[in-house]
């Protein structure tokens, strides 16, 4: 239980981080379900409270999109349903396009991106990176668009990545 306490006060973790991080520990199994519900039963451990905070902070702090959130969940082994249901609550009313602009200024700080976007691989690459960055190709497009008159060619691009 200590270590559990530990672990939980140095960074948030789901039940599954958890209960792997325990188990590698425990002196006995069966010790580990015991652990994990008395932590459920005080609050401490809840998949459904660390989906919600982890959505809304990578949203607010690193400007993500929804997609991206969601992939990052399930990578920390959160039930897809929870993690669909936690990314829609942290993007509701949420207008992908300004999240776009604000992560294009972030990440050309500094550079006249209608000037670096006119040369195709840097709009290939500003495409990419927006859709690591968990955006739409739809919405991507559109702000590209706006910058490069060659942004036509990423519909291409779009249709090939999906």
């Amino acid at each position: 239980m200590n270590y559990a306490a530990r672990t939980l006060s140095a960074r948030a973790q789901t039940v599954s981080e958890l209960r792997e991080k325990l188990r590698r520990r425990a002196a006995r199994r069966e010790d580990v379900e015991h652990i994990l519900g008395r932590l459920r039963e005080i609050g401490y451990l809840n998949d459904q409270r660390f989906a919600e905070s982890f959505a809304a902070w990578r949203r607010e702090n690193q400007g993500l999109g929804k997609t991206r959130v969601v992939r990052d969940l399930l990578a920390r082994r959160v039930a897809p349903a929870v993690a669909g249901k936690a990314a829609d609550a942290a993007y509701a009313g949420v207008d992908e396009i300004e999240l776009i602009e604000q992560f294009l200024a972030r990440k050309f700080r500094g550079k006249n991106l209608g000037t670096l976007l006119r040369e195709d691989k840097h709009l290939a690459s500003a495409f990419r990176k927006l859709r690591g960055a968990g955006f739409s190709p739809g919405n991507s497009i559109r702000v590209l668009k706006r910058y490069a008159a060659e942004a036509d060619r990423l519909e291409d691009l779009a249709d090939e990545a999906e």
